[in-house]
């Protein structure tokens, strides 16, 4: 073998062992699953199956107050800019881009990405999964690929089947999904794992893996509903008991939290109707967790075999809470096709007598069973109370964590991600980001705690400031709350403490001003305004 080919042999090799070693800025590899509730990993109090996301909050540290922006699109806007939702113009989905500029639900061009931020530091990037920061249209000025991702595999629009998924793309081209098994979490998790695989540089990479799962419709693989057979016969009552007290035990909930009250709109489990639909509702909902949780295991495998799993920053997280989200007979059907592939007519709607699962149905699990996932939490997607907005951080990066294993009480949200990248990846750090780094947290060191953290989403309002919380539920009056004593929102003290209720909501109209934020009632009264109302994706 003559020279030349002994180095093209070699530039050909992936990385194994030492040599990966040799990459001394860390890859990153952000996952974030869709609509699933703050208690539902296993490692968070879950009795779902997830021993791969255990594995990383085992080996890295779990973050207890972390924040997003309780709804699939600004959250994924905040999640790539490191600013608010409104400034990214992805504060909704509303189509008069003039009157409401931080409404958009098209990505401002002029806010970098994680992906274009990082590529000056030497990053490739990848992505596998939902975009959702775009409207689906011809144009592609806001795709992946545009946006500084090399390679892309994955759904534009926030929510499709996973049999048959509408606006499935490979690079820049429509792609139909392959062969009569395709399952979309797989399909992923696949893609994922072969961008690694075939990522054959010295170049530290980006990969980007926002899953589908567990958002509706209930589709799941019947092995993996079989391991949930029978689990939740005991209802969602019980379930929420459970879950708490292992929390507890966990030592991630205080036991002086009072667990909040079944929903309202939620019947009794004894006096719940159909009983076995409902049981089977959570089944196939924690079997498309379960589903998730394989194939994050696959990436994790693709980081060991070439040997870069420890100096890999890998961060998991949710988009919102439980999605309390109804699912009925007729609306809008961009998200599923009105036929499966092998031409069987799609049945839409939450009905009993049809069992969720398979390709040819389109349900969701309801206020019931999100309640559940939510646990100790009030309300869901869509709110900022924290059952809207908590989410799990787990961040595993075994070459810097310290005190592995450990719970973080430190307040953070998605704004926090971009900074984190931009400062463990040594890039330029872009003009505009309001988050903080939380690579000092991981290496067992202390970091500047955020002044204020703010949330507006269809005119549900926060501000956190400390241990203080002043929220209030579009169109109702501000709560206050002091998060260090009653994080389960169940104690309003705004008639005892009104000095800092007046401050907070000084901060909260100053921020809005700045922010772009725009009074939710003028938006409502829009002529064009798409999914103005809970119900949407």
């Amino acid at each position: 073998m003559n020279r030349r080919s002994f180095l093209n042999t070699l530039a050909s090799t992936p990385l194994v062992g030492a040599a990966a070693a040799q990459n001394k800025k860390p890859n990153i590899v952000l996952i974030m699953s869709d609509d699933m509730g703050y208690s539902d990993p296993a490692c968070f109090g879950s009795e779902i199956r997830t021993p791969n996301i255990d594995r990383l909050a085992k080996n890295g540290v779990k973050f207890t107050q972390f924040y997003n922006t309780a709804r699939c699109c600004p959250t994924r806007a905040s999640l790539m800019t490191g600013l608010y939702a409104q400034q990214a113009g992805v504060g909704h989905m509303v189509d008069n881009p003039k009157a409401f500029p931080g409404y958009t639900g098209d990505l401002r061009r002029d806010t970098p990405t994680i992906a274009e931020a990082l590529k000056p530091a030497g990053y490739k990037c990848y992505m596998s999964g939902k975009w959702h920061v775009t409207p689906v249209t011809a144009s592609k000025h806001n795709w992946p690929r545009q946006r500084g991702f090399d390679r892309y595999f994955g759904i534009i629009h926030g929510a499709s089947s996973f049999y048959d998924p509408v606006t499935l793309k490979l690079d820049n081209e429509e792609v139909d999904p392959e062969g009569k098994d395709f399952y979309l979490t797989d399909a992923f998790g696949q893609h994922a794992v072969k961008f690694i695989d075939e990522h054959r540089t010295d170049d530290p990479f980006f990969l980007y893996l926002p899953f589908t799962s567990p958002h509706w419709p209930m589709h799941a693989l019947e092995e993996d509903i079989d391991r949930y057979r029978g689990r939740y016969k005991m209802g969602w009552d019980k379930l929420r008991l459970e879950r708490h007290e292992r929390m507890k035990q966990l030592g991630l909930v205080d036991p002086k939290w009072k667990l909040t009250p079944r929903d309202e709109k939620v019947p009794a489990w004894n006096d719940a109707p159909n009983k076995e639909w409902q049981q089977r509702r959570m089944e196939v909902y924690a079997a498309m967790i379960d589903r998730m949780d394989q194939n994050i295991g696959k990436v994790m495998g693709a980081l060991e075999r070439k040997g870069q799993l420890d100096n890999t920053l890998i961060l998991f997280l949710h988009d919102n809470g439980g999605c309390a989200e109804g699912m009925g007979t007729t609306g809008n059907a961009i998200h599923f096709p009105p036929k499966t592939r092998d031409g069987r007519v799609v049945r839409r709607g939450n009905l009993p007598e049809l069992m969720p699962g398979p390709r040819d149905t389109y349900q969701s699990y309801g206020a019931e069973w999100a309640n559940t996932s939510n646990t100790p939490f009030r309300l869901y997607k869509h709110w900022v109370h924290e059952g809207g907005i908590s989410t799990p951080l787990i961040a595993h990066w075994p070459a810097a964590v310290k005190n592995a294993g450990r719970w973080e009480r430190t307040p953070g949200h998605l704004i926090d991600v971009m900074a984190t990248a931009v400062d463990i990846a040594a890039a330029p750090k872009p003009k505009l980001m309001e988050g903080k780094s939380l690579a000092p947290i991981l290496r067992g060191q202390r970091r500047a705690a955020h002044d204020a953290l703010f949330w507006e989403h269809e005119g549900n309002r926060a501000v956190r400031e400390g241990d203080w919380k002043l929220v209030s539920r579009f169109p109702g009056q501000w709560e206050l709350y002091d998060l260090k004593g009653d994080r389960t929102e169940m104690n309003n003290v705004i008639a005892a403490q009104p000095k800092v209720a007046a401050r907070l909501e000084t901060k909260y109209k100053a921020w809005a001003q700045s922010a772009g934020v725009v009074d939710w009632e003028t938006i409502r009264q829009s002529p064009r305004v798409e999914a103005p109302v809970p119900g949407g994706e």
